[in-house]
C-alpha cells in the first residue's frame, strides 16, 4: 500500500467504516432474534421478504404500508406460520410525515423492550406511465405539471424515515453504539446495535431510459448513504445499502417486463440474503451491497472473466459484489478533514460526559459519604 492510499485509509477507520465485505463468509440470520425491526413498505415486494424471513428468525418486526388489507393479511399469516407473537402492522404512508412521526412512536410502544434496534427504508414505487421527459406539445403557453408521486415516495418519504431512524435509534435502551472498528469480535456475539439500512436500486448506480424520476431518487438514496454513513456513527448509528438489479416483483412494469423478457433476473432469495447479512452482523457499516443475476466467476490467465451461468460449468457462483467501496480512502480534502473534525468532536464528547460523571460520583460521595460511614460502623458493631 502506497503512503497516500494508507493516509487514505485512516478517514475510512475513522468514519467506523468496516472492512469490505467477504459475501462468502457464513452469517446466521439467527442473529437478529430479539431485535425490534421496522420495514416501510412491508406488505409486499422486498419488504414482505424481509418480514417472513426476520419474523422466522426471532425478530420483532414492525411493518408499515399505505395497503392496510395486504399489511394485516401478511401479518396474521405469519404470526400463525412463525408462532412469533412480535409481529405487528401499522398504516405508514411514507409522503406524510405525521403518517411516518405516528409509526415511529407506536413501534416503540409494541416494542417489547420499548426501543428500536433497525429500520429498513423500504418503500418505493417505479413510474408506470413516464411522462417528465414528455412535456407535451411545445406549442402550447405552458407545460402541465410533472406528477412528482415517485420523488415523494422513493426519496422524500426515505428522508422522513431516516430522520426519524437517527432520532429513535440513539434512544433505544438497552442497546450499544455500534462500533464496526470492533473487528476482534465475533459476530454472533453482538448486541442490539442501532442500524438504519437503505434499499438503493441499480438505478442508483446507472441510468435506466424512460425512468428519470425513478434514476434521480434511488441516486438520490446513494447520495444519502454515502453522506451519511461518514457521521451517523456519532450517534452510534450503523448505514448500510443495497443495490438490487432487476428481480421479478411487482415494481416491474409490464413494460419493464417486455424489455427483460429472455434475460437473467436476480434472484429475491439473493436480495434477502444480502440484506439480511447486513441486518444480521453489527460489525459491518457503510458498505453497499449490488444483488445482480447469478454468474460464473472463472480466472484465467490473472484476470477474471464473468459468464452467465448456464453458459459456463466451472467457475464460483457469485451474485452479489461492493459497490462504492473505496470512497473513503480516496476522497478529497475536504471529507478528510471534516470527519477528523467530527471524530475529534465525537472522542471530546466521550470525555466531557466521563469527566461530569466522575464529578457527580465525586459530589455524592462528599453529601453521603459520612452517612454511608456511620451505616457501616453501625452494622459491624462501631459507634
Amino acid at each position: 500500500m502506497s503512503p497516500t492510499s494508507s493516509s487514505m485509509y485512516s478517514v475510512a477507520d475513522k468514519a467506523r467504516q468496516s472492512r469490505p465485505i467477504d459475501p462468502s463468509e457464513p452469517f446466521h440470520v439467527s442473529w437478529v432474534k430479539g431485535k425490534t425491526i421496522l420495514i416501510t413498505g412491508g406488505a409486499s415486494g422486498f419488504g414482505a421478504s424481509f418480514f417472513r424471513k426476520w419474523a422466522a428468525a426471532g425478530a420483532n418486526v414492525i411493518i408499515g404500508d399505505v395497503d392496510d388489507n395486504k399489511g394485516e393479511s401478511i401479518v396474521r399469516t405469519v404470526r400463525i406460520a412463525t408462532d412469533n407473537v412480535n409481529l405487528h402492522f401499522i398504516h405508514c404512508d411514507v409522503t406524510d410525515w405525521q403518517s411516518q412521526v405516528n409509526f415511529f412512536k407506536e413501534a416503540v410502544k409494541l416494542s417489547p423492550h420499548g426501543g428500536i434496534d433497525a429500520v429498513v427504508a423500504n418503500a418505493g414505487v417505479s413510474e408506470l406511465k413516464p411522462t417528465f421527459d414528455k412535456p407535451g406539445q411545445l406549442d402550447v403557453e405552458e407545460p402541465p405539471k410533472p406528477n412528482m408521486h415517485v420523488i415523494d415516495v422513493n426519496l422524500v418519504g426515505v428522508l422522513y424515515t431516516t430522520h426519524l431512524a437517527l432520532f429513535y435509534l440513539p434512544r433505544n435502551p438497552g442497546s450499544q453504539p455500534a462500533d464496526p472498528n470492533n473487528s476482534q469480535r465475533k459476530a454472533d456475539e453482538s448486541p442490539r446495535d442501532r442500524h438504519l439500512l437503505l434499499i438503493g436500486s441499480m438505478a442508483s448506480l446507472l441510468p435506466i431510459p424512460q425512468q428519470i424520476l425513478y434514476g434521480t431518487s434511488k441516486h438520490g438514496v446513494l447520495g444519502l448513504f454515502r453522506s451519511l454513513r461518514s457521521t451517523a456513527f456519532t450517534n452510534g448509528v450503523r448505514v448500510n445499502l443495497i443495490c438490487p438489479y432487476f428481480v421479478d416483483t411487482a415494481i416491474i412494469s409490464p413494460v419493464g417486463r417486455a424489455v427483460l423478457a429472455g434475460s437473467n433476473l436476480a434472484k429475491i432469495e439473493d436480495v434477502v440474503e444480502a440484506a439480511s447479512r447486513l441486518m444480521a452482523d453489527s460489525r459491518i457499516n457503510g458498505r453497499n451491497l449490488v444483488v445482480g443475476p447469478r454468474i460464473k466467476v472463472v480466472e484465467t490467465e490473472g484476470e477474471w472473466r464473468y459468464f452467465e451461468q448456464a453458459r459456463h460449468e466451472k467457475g464460483t457462483e457469485v451474485s452479489q459484489w461492493e459497490a462504492n467501496t473505496d470512497d473513503l480512502e480516496n476522497t478529497e480534502v475536504f471529507t478528510r478533514r471534516i470527519i477528523g473534525i467530527m471524530n475529534a468532536a465525537h472522542e471530546m464528547n466521550g470525555w466531557i460526559k466521563w469527566t461530569k460523571d466522575m464529578a457527580r460520583a465525586l459530589l455524592l460521595m462528599v453529601k453521603e459519604g459520612p452517612m454511608i460511614i456511620s451505616t457501616w460502623r453501625r452494622q459491624n458493631g462501631g459507634e
